[in-house]
């Protein structure tokens, strides 16, 4: 069994990808003391020496298997496209190191749930990064939801849209990549309406597709039997605000932008004045989820209970519903 938590305390990290979403997830491991850099894999050798000198880490590899066997290596944050993170990851959780793999988690069911039955096959720790799960303005929300802040929920509203204009081989259009409004964006809004209301009882959706047959614009509604109705959208060919808004029988919660990672919220209860809720974040906010890896692993838990396989599979479950909807397939 490969050792899952580095000695003295520290959590010895490697990161596999180099793009831009890896290096904020650097920069924020430097916000942890007990955090620690060790390694970097690419496809591309110099791309991760590259990466590597950027950030002063002190080892760079030339392909993900070469990161994966690092003993070194407490666990392996995935940041590739997602197109790429089921082979990444298997990568990994075959060479028995833990694994944050970057949302979403792959591109459907079938491969979401090879990656969890692998870890748990090998006993080894696996947590899709879901960030907003873990951000603790998020968190206290949830808890004012749970005390009764807002009455009952009746409605969650959020949307996730980008101007583009994306060239077709961008990973946004590409059908090879992934590519559409829904994998890469409506993930977003699609978990806050799961984190809050749970899994939907109906589903309905539409899409504007583009020539490369994937979404440009989604629209999705979830219904559930309470009474409750989620009304939700997600596009790359406008901007949005990226705000959010949680409605209760006795008030509302509102998420500034970005709601995933809010820079403030806001309490309304019928009746009385707003009361803003604290907001004090630092740094790109991916600490949090990296925390919580951390966490998990010191105290020996093979999945987080912020983002339990559970709630992986039933989210990528949704989306796959949604895809079905739309008419949007991938290779």
């Amino acid at each position: 069994m490969v050792q899952q938590a580095g000695s003295g305390g520290v959590t010895r990290w490697g990161i596999l990808a180099t793009g831009n979403i890896a290096a904020r997830f650097v920069e924020d491991l430097r916000l942890l003391p007990d955090a620690e850099v060790v390694a970097v894999g690419s496809r591309s050798a110099d791309a991760a020496r590259l990466f590597a000198d950027h950030h002063d880490i002190p080892r760079a590899y030339g392909s993900w298997a070469e990161l994966a066997a690092d003993d070194e290596v407490d666990v392996v944050y995935v940041a590739t496209p997602h197109a790429a993170h089921y082979d990444a990851t298997m990568t990994c959780l075959t060479a028995g190191r833990a694994v944050l793999c970057e949302k979403p988690f792959t591109l459907d069911l079938a491969t979401s749930t090879a990656l969890i039955e692998t870890a748990r096959e090998r006993d080894v720790f696996l947590m899709e990064a879901m960030w907003m799960r873990c951000n603790p303005t998020v968190l206290r929300v949830l808890d004012l939801i749970a005390e009764g802040a807002i009455g009952a929920v009746t409605g969650v509203q959020a949307a996730f849209g980008v101007a583009g204009p994306f060239p077709p081989e961008h990973r946004m259009r590409a059908k090879a990549l992934g590519g559409g409004a829904l994998l890469d964006l409506g993930v977003y809004p699609i978990s806050l309406a799961h984190l809050v209301l749970g899994r939907p009882d109906h589903i309905r959706s539409w899409a504007s597709l583009g020539p490369e047959g994937v979404d440009e614009n989604t629209g999705i509604v979830f219904g559930y039997d309470s009474g409750a109705v989620a009304s939700l959208s997600c596009g790359i060919v406008g901007a949005t605000p990226l705000t959010a808004t949680i409605t209760g029988t006795t008030g509302r919660i509102e998420l500034a932008e970005p709601f995933f990672r809010p820079s403030a919220a806001t309490l309304h209860r019928t009746d009385a004045d707003p009361e803003p809720l604290p907001a004090d974040l630092v740094g790109n906010g991916y600490q949090y989820e990296a925390a919580e890896v951390q966490r998990c692993l010191t105290t020996g838990l093979k999945q987080s209970p912020l983002v339990p396989h559970a709630v992986t599979l039933e989210v990528m479950n949704l989306l796959d519903t949604i895809r079905t909807q739309i008419g949007v397939t991938y290779p």
